[in-house]
């Protein structure tokens, strides 16, 4: 289970995430947005989208250079393993408080405003929750990595994600005795690439190709509104009807009598 989970399931999830959210944009384009609720209410969203996003993107890039950049170029650099070790800790910890702080307003805002709470549906309220658990176990490793400030953890982290990449056989080897919450961090992570094609984690992928489509020349935006799942007015507002009564015979029928 171990060699199917972390050897074979990250080949799926990313698959999954890339041709799923291919056709995903193929086939029904103007699903993909951000599903924002902005414009419902505006308090609390401000600052509660401002740290969920400053601290996810900064948790995603020190995720992918840290783990993806070989530890000879660290060395280099001059920056032993344990030094990285620490500024992982350190940096990764100050965002993933503030991602987590982000993310609470914004569930609790989406869980407790009638009108947001309406419009919500369970994806929307299932994604919040599940990157929030997330952020929780990655907050959770901290303990577990400051018993181990040499480094070595993080070494069989970054020879397990190079190894993905690379196509290396056994890579699931590299992190087989790593203590079980690292692996569920990274496991939720693969079933989090598998949601992005059918949950609004999809426009994550739009905040890296947009500004790209932009500077090949693509101007304006385009707003589409979508009829379905309208809900009927309720049964005490009495809908707006227009007259057609022409404005000669409303003057005729307010003159006074002869």
């Amino acid at each position: 289970m171990h060699n199917f989970v972390f050897g074979i399931f990250p080949y799926i999830a990313l698959t999954i995430m890339i041709l799923g959210s291919i056709a995903r944009y193929e086939r029904d384009p103007f699903t993909w947005k951000t599903k924002s609720s902005q414009m419902l209410r505006t308090r609390q969203f401000v600052i509660g989208s401002v740290l969920f996003h400053v601290g996810v993107l900064a948790i995603f890039a020190g995720h992918v250079v840290g783990l993806l950049t070989p530890k000879e170029l660290w060395y280099a650099f001059g920056i032993s393993s344990g030094t990285k070790q620490m500024i992982a800790i350190v940096a990764g910890g100050a965002a993933g408080i503030a991602a987590l702080a982000g993310g609470a307003i914004l569930l609790h805002r989406r869980l407790t405003d009638p009108r947001i709470k309406a419009n919500s549906s369970f994806g929307d309220n299932a994604v919040m929750i599940i990157l929030i658990v997330q952020l929780v176990l990655g907050l959770a490793t901290i303990p577990l990595a400051l018993g181990h400030l040499d480094g070595s953890e993080m070494l069989k982290f970054m020879a397990w994600a190079q190894g993905i990449l690379s196509f290396k056989a056994g890579s699931a080897g590299y992190i087989s005795d790593v203590h079980p919450i690292f692996k569920l961090h990274i496991f939720l992570g693969l079933v989090i690439f598998v949601m992005v094609p059918f949950t609004r984690l999809a426009h994550v992928i739009s905040g890296v190709a947009v500004p790209f489509r932009y500077l090949l020349g693509r101007t304006g935006y385009q707003i589409v509104r979508s009829r379905r799942g309208v809900r009927a007015a309720p049964k005490d507002v009495a809908p707006v009807r227009a007259t057609r009564q022409p404005v000669a015979a409303r003057s005729v029928a307010s003159a006074p009598a002869e």
